[in-house]
């Protein structure tokens, strides 16, 4: 059995954990390093019980804990090659530590097999599918403006789909934001609105999945509830009845959220 939750996730900053038999994944690391600690203290886990940690890309919301971590903490970080070139600039990456480029490859990371996969962002990005020991297996996109062919191939066949809801369209283009930031996000190559995410749901609930996390909620255009009800909504309409037939999750923007198993 394996499980996937995470640390804290929206558009302040994103953590996830995928664990297994006592050891355990970090997936980007995007508020500090205290604070991150102090949520993985909360699940009982300790640094040296971790074997990695998958970055998606370099944006502060998913790496700006990393440095200080790395200071005290020689775990390998695995991510796209341009992206570690980047925190490597910024000083972020030790001499010391094991930086391992993936750019779709599959690599064994503890007791895990990590194949990582671009996603459609203003800066390279990647999400990961990740199997455990048993053969089961899940996928995290976030920070995606489209799901590419690519991204749902790696979707494809999944138990648990970690999946970003960023923004509720109506909020963001009546709220305070300016019109270039509202145009970035909207983007292709932005962020997946609710109504995308919905859409993808609904395919994934068709290929087998039955499990999933909304991720990456934006503070200032969604809410759980609006990103849930967008969801329940279009997966309704199709006779699919959340909680019967599928469970689906908002994550908590600043806590811990519950374990998901996969």
């Amino acid at each position: 059995m394996a499980l996937f939750t995470t640390l804290y996730s929206g558009s302040s900053g994103n953590c996830a954990v995928v664990q297994q038999g006592g050891r355990y994944l970090l997936i980007d690391m995007g508020k500090s390093c205290r604070t991150t600690l102090r949520a993985l203290s909360s699940l009982g886990l300790a640094v040296a019980d971790c074997d990695g940690v998958l970055i998606t890309h370099e944006h502060a919301d998913h790496v700006s804990g990393l440095d200080t971590f790395l200071k005290h903490y020689s775990v390998p970080v695995f991510g796209c090659a341009d992206t570690l070139d980047m925190l490597d600039s910024r000083g972020v990456l030790p001499p010391a530590i094991d930086a391992v480029a993936m750019d779709g490859r599959t690599e064994d990371i503890g007791g895990f097999q990590v194949t990582s996969f671009p996603t459609s962002h203003d800066v390279p990005c990647c999400g990961y599918r990740i199997q455990a020991a048993d053969g089961h297996t899940m996928a995290l996109a976030t920070d995606l403006g489209i799901l590419t062919p690519v991204v749902e191939q790696h979707l494809a066949g999944c138990s648990l789909v970690a999946l970003e809801a960023n923004y509720d369209a109506f909020s963001l283009h009546g709220g305070p934001y300016p019109y270039y930031l509202k145009v970035r996000i909207a983007s292709d190559r932005g962020h997946l609105d609710n109504r995308a995410c919905a859409a993808a749901i609904l395919d994934l609930i068709q290929d087998g999945c039955r499990k999933f996390a909304l991720c990456h909620l934006s503070q200032t255009n969604n809410s759980p509830d609006l990103a849930l009800t967008t969801v329940y909504n279009v997966l309704l309409a199709a006779g699919i009845q959340p909680g019967r037939d599928v469970q689906i999750q908002a994550q908590a923007r600043n806590e811990v959220s519950p374990w998901l198993e996969f």
